[in-house]
């Protein structure tokens, strides 16, 4: 994992504010996302302001958990299978990328009464997760027969230029306002912009805050 430096993510985290202002997005909650980053990377981050943070892979998330001297609120952003859930259960706060009734079942079952938001395929690549929106409202509906407390819907627009992401965050805003929901989570790093104007109101940051991951 790689290790940040807080008074980078501290520049960087004003930079973001500014970006997020300028797009009208002032009541926009933002996700820190601290994946491949070490622990320090979320104790920056909530030290910046940024308390909600985001992970995607369960082995790194339990192994850097305990070097976490904050108490951030975890999001788990990552594509979920049932021994995912089993693991992580005990620490996730909110769990944004539920796609299938067996998913929701688990959650309810290892974490019952779980935040989470459901994961909508807007950008119809097929690397990329996500129900479609022909399949949401029965999704929905089982994942509050559960009890679980559906707060909103997410997606991952396509990867190309701001303005082809546009279409996709528009159909996810329409579907959130068409089932009463809370929060639309969409936009990231380099097309938070196009996601704000559109109606986001959850953004996922990784790289304007940490700097470009590197692979291991």
């Amino acid at each position: 994992m790689t290790p940040v430096d807080p008074d980078e993510v501290s520049a960087r985290a004003a930079a973001l504010r500014a970006r997020i202002a300028d797009a009208g997005g002032d009541e926009v909650t933002v996700v820190a996302v601290t994946k491949t980053f070490d622990a320090g990377a979320i104790d920056a981050a909530i030290a910046a302001g940024f308390t909600d943070v985001g992970e995607s892979y369960a082995q790194e998330t339990l192994a850097k958990l305990p070097d976490v001297v904050g108490t951030p609120t975890l999001h788990f952003i990552g594509q979920l299978q049932r021994n995912k859930v089993r693991r992580l259960a005990p620490y996730v706060d909110v769990w944004q990328s539920v796609d299938r009734p067996e998913v929701a079942s688990e959650i309810a079952n290892r974490a019952p009464g779980a935040r989470i938001m459901v994961q909508v395929d807007i950008s119809g690549e097929e690397t990329k997760a996500g129900v479609e929106a022909k399949g949401l409202g029965m999704l929905l509906d089982h994942s509050r027969e559960l009890g679980l407390e559906v707060v909103g819907l997410m997606g991952v627009a396509v990867l190309a230029e701001p303005e082809a992401a546009r279409p996709g965050f528009r159909r996810l805003r329409s579907l959130v306002d068409a089932h009463g929901l809370r929060h639309c989570c969409m936009g990231m790093t380099a097309d938070l912009e196009v996601a704000i104007e559109e109606g986001s109101t959850m953004i996922r940051v990784g790289t304007q805050l940490f700097g470009k991951r590197v692979r291991h």
